[in-house]
């Protein structure tokens, strides 16, 4: 696997030459409350910066901290650049997330070297032409190549780690529980509840026995977890280095968005609810899906103690119409909503299928509204999505513009 060392702001650093001897990380905007560290560089990390936390804090550590906005598209791009660098010593590539990739180099050591001088090579040729630092765990599965990333070739000097499946049980064993791939601190904390503080500990435990101790914790349905669980611990992973990963079609298409603001009036509500609807279903119209079940989801004030719910509801027949969906959004949103104030509200269709296929109605000219939002989109695909922007989105409630300027919830 090779993983770019903290992406975003090694990118930046590298757009920006004269912060390379200072401390930098890259940062949603406080005044939105996204004011998280996304990226922090090895000189912020020093002063105790860490990823995900808000930004107040960090300043607290570090208080010359340089602080980037984030550039998203710019990012996405310098990704792909990474990729297509990989895809010179092997056209077994399958991105992982925006930063890593697992690749397949047993076709390609005859043409460039062993795997060493093959991870070397590409360490050199990113940092030339990228001034981003690729780091590179080397095994024979994409499990144990993650892990040796993680635990060793994100730490050394060299930025490359071998970890042969015959090394597991001296190397990886001993290793806390918690550096295990896919364990986080709740799942650290019930290992620990179970007796089992090593990697070691989960792997020697016969899968039977760890199964029967993840139902008496979890419930009968937890095997599948245990199973997960286990076969990571002994750095078993059957699944291929696969470049198509992102070609099969999604199971959901949904966004969500953290207000500014609190929003208690049900009308600014309303514009919130509308605008997600109208990315989720713009997102399916443009995948060619449709969706039969509607999910809401919302998260209410205080931030320390938050009520909120998830709920669903299928509809009687799969579609991506705006209006249709946001009439089934509104009706979950107000039948589950204890009117606490909003911060966070999220839309989300799923059961997809083919939007070419579809049930007309006696009641309503589906070819018309079909070939309406379809003008629409082209209009927005080519002029951007503030073109055409309903009348509520230009309320002091509606964030369509701001969201405009972002991917993923970030800035492009």
């Amino acid at each position: 696997m090779a993983d770019c060392q903290s992406f975003y702001a090694s990118v930046e650093k590298a757009d920006h030459p004269e912060y390379k001897d200072r401390p930098l990380a890259v940062a949603g905007d406080p005044m939105r409350r996204s004011g998280i560290i996304l990226a922090a560089c090895p000189i912020a990390k020093s002063y105790g910066v860490s990823t995900a936390e808000r930004l107040g804090e960090a300043l607290k550590k570090c208080p010359d901290l340089v602080i980037m906005r984030p550039r998203m598209q710019h990012y996405i791009d310098v990704s792909l650049q990474i990729t297509r660098i990989y895809e010179e010593y092997t056209d077994l590539v399958e991105i992982f997330s925006i930063d890593e990739q697992f690749l397949d180099v047993t076709g390609s050591l005859a043409l460039f070297g062993d795997p060493v001088s093959i991870a070397k090579s590409i360490q050199q040729k990113v940092m030339e032409e990228t001034g981003v630092w690729v780091r590179v765990g080397i095994s024979s599965n994409k499990i144990l190549a993650k892990i040796a990333t993680d635990i060793w070739a994100k730490k050394n000097k060299e930025g490359i780690f071998i970890l042969p499946k015959a090394d597991i049980e001296k190397n990886l064993w001993p290793q806390p529980v918690h550096k295990m791939f896919g364990v986080g601190s709740r799942m650290t904390a019930h290992f620990a509840k179970l007796g089992m503080t090593t990697i070691g500990d989960v792997a020697r435990t016969p899968l039977p026995q760890l199964k029967d101790k993840f139902r008496a914790r979890f419930g009968k349905q937890s095997d599948i977890q245990a199973e997960v669980m286990w076969r990571t611990a002994n750095g078993m992973d059957d699944s291929k280095v696969t470049p198509e990963t992102f070609d099969k079609p999604p199971k959901s298409v949904g966004h969500m968005m953290t207000l500014p603001r609190d929003y208690v009036i049900p009308k600014e509500v309303d514009t919130i609810l509308l605008e997600l609807t109208e990315e989720v279903c713009r997102d399916c119209r443009r995948k060619g899906y449709m969706g039969s079940v509607v999910t809401v989801s919302c998260m209410c004030s205080p931030y320390d103690a938050p009520t909120g719910f998830s709920r669903q509801m299928k509809m009687p027949d799969p579609t991506n119409n705006t209006n249709k969906v946001y009439e089934a959004v509104k009706a979950i949103f107000y039948k589950h909503w204890d009117r606490m104030p909003v911060r966070r509200a999220g839309v989300m269709l799923s059961e997809l299928s083919d939007d070419r296929n579809y049930q007309l109605t006696l009641f309503e000219d589906q070819e018309r509204l079909r070939a309406l939002e379809k003008a629409t989109d082209h209009i927005k695909q080519r002029y951007g999505s503030m073109a055409i922007v309903r009348a509520s989105s230009l309320t002091g409630a509606g964030q369509a513009a701001e969201r405009s300027m972002k991917i993923g919830g970030h800035y492009k």
